[in-house]
């Protein structure tokens, strides 16, 4: 499920059934979870363990903040609709508005991808700026509180031993905890949630977990840029390349220069060992950036992501009524890919919809049946690209199998055929399922003998 086939957010949809529901964690996954149940609810809580000042800064809970963030256009299309001002924040604040088509220089398996036919906006800012407006523009619709310096210690199981009707918290210590009463809670943690883990403890069934391991770690610099300079760069690690990169424009007039290694080619932490890193790879793009430009900020940043992880909660029997997880508690991709802020904004539509159509009567289960369908495309697209890596755990089927090598011969055609390349462009920003690439017309261009 992709934006194409996610009926968009409306906010006469849900009828206002009053309560309170709590969102624990004010990641972008817990922002979009919090607005999209807002027009249901007279009170939405949004707790966090971080502070949550006003300014654009790095948090503790994200170690991943350092790194480029994409939104792709699932994530800009959604979060435009949830947030009527959010375009206009961030822009007002820094951030840009770039051209996939023109402004973007991608690079995948051996050339550039050629340039669509059509102008595709997409939003460029750190995440640190994402999560500021998007806390703002939440901040200002009625009923909605976020609690800073919050920690989620516990839920509340209701007295019938079937539902969570509460979460506990602590606000100054382990002396000052106090129980939130509520209609509903949101998991919204990310993938060190323990919600598995309670359930186990509590009479349910931990969900089935896959993980596939890629042990991608990232090395970010960031260099000063021309104000007028509005490009991005993108090149992937594509197997059997363990190495890739990107560079990618935000507020301040800067790049964030990102090298990544897969399977053990870490990216090192030295500028000039760096540099060389940036060096090896086939283009020279990021290399000259990083020996040309002035750098800025504190040197580089390192982040590790040793695996997808994927929980599927659709499979279980059972689950407590008055609870949902979703965003990276439900799944984590590799995130060279940067589906992660465009799959947390579908699943908050699809909770929307589903609280909408049904209320909070087995909520928990047809959310996850809804959503693993978001997740699937997701989970498809980064794990049959990790798994072209030997060292990859894991398999694919014989369909996904023969998928993956015609996506590889599509991706060659992209080089010199700006339409494929803009069908390609359309999977992989979310705005459209991976079949779409098998519709006849993108077939014959991608099979004719070229």
């Amino acid at each position: 499920m992709t934006l194409a086939n996610v009926s968009r957010y409306d906010e006469s949809a849900a009828s206002r059934r009053g309560g309170h529901a709590v969102v624990v964690g004010a990641s972008m996954a817990g922002l979009v979870a919090a607005r999209a149940i807002a027009d249901a609810f007279d009170r939405v809580t949004v707790l966090d363990r971080d502070a949550l000042v006003d300014d654009p800064v790095t948090r503790r809970g994200v170690p991943q903040g350092h790194q480029p963030h994409v939104l792709l256009e699932a994530g800009r299309a959604t979060l435009s609709d949830l947030f009527p001002g959010f375009a206009e924040e961030l822009l007002s604040n820094g951030g840009l508005v770039l051209d996939w088509t023109n402004d973007l220089i991608h690079y995948e398996d051996g050339g550039y991808l050629a340039p669509g036919p059509r102008r595709r906006p997409m939003y460029a800012a750190s995440r640190p700026l994402f999560e500021a407006v998007a806390r703002r523009c939440l901040a200002s619709v009625d009923g909605v509180r976020l609690r800073p310096e919050c920690r989620f210690v516990d839920y509340q199981l209701a007295d019938d031993g079937t539902a969570v009707d509460g979460v506990v918290v602590e606000s100054g210590g382990p002396d000052d905890t106090s129980t939130l009463p509520a209609d509903l809670v949101v998991d919204a943690t990310g993938r060190t949630s323990r919600t598995p883990a309670w359930l186990a403890d509590h009479g349910f069934e931990r969900p089935p977990e896959e993980e596939v391991t890629v042990d991608v770690r990232y090395a970010t610099a960031v260099v000063d840029r021309p104000p007028g300079d509005r490009r991005a760069f993108f090149l992937p690690p594509t197997p059997p390349r363990t190495r890739g990169g990107g560079a990618f424009p935000v507020e301040d007039d800067r790049w964030l220069v990102t090298l990544q290694g897969v399977h053990g080619d870490d990216p090192p932490t030295e500028p000039g060992e760096l540099s060389e890193f940036a060096a090896s790879l086939p283009v020279d793009h990021l290399a000259r950036l990083l020996d040309e430009r002035e750098w800025v900020g504190d040197g580089v940043e390192r982040y590790p992501f040793p695996s997808n992880v994927r929980r599927y909660y659709e499979h279980l029997d059972r689950f407590p009524d008055g609870l949902v997880v979703l965003g990276d508690a439900v799944a984590s991709f590799n995130p060279v890919y940067g589906q992660g802020m465009s799959v947390a904004s579908l699943e908050a539509l699809v909770l929307h919809h589903t609280l909408a159509d049904g209320g909070l009567d087995g909520l928990g289960a047809r959310f996850f049946d809804r959503a693993s369908d978001v997740v699937d495309v997701a989970w498809s697209m980064a794990v049959g690209s990790d798994l072209g890596y030997a060292a990859t755990t894991g398999s694919q089927s014989t369909v996904e199998s023969l998928f993956t090598r015609y996506l590889a011969r599509l991706v060659r055609t992209a080089q010199d055929d700006g339409r494929v390349a803009d069908a390609y462009g359309r999977v992989v920003t979310m705005e459209e399922a991976p079949t779409s690439l098998l519709r006849p017309a993108v077939v014959a261009r991608v099979l004719s003998p070229r």
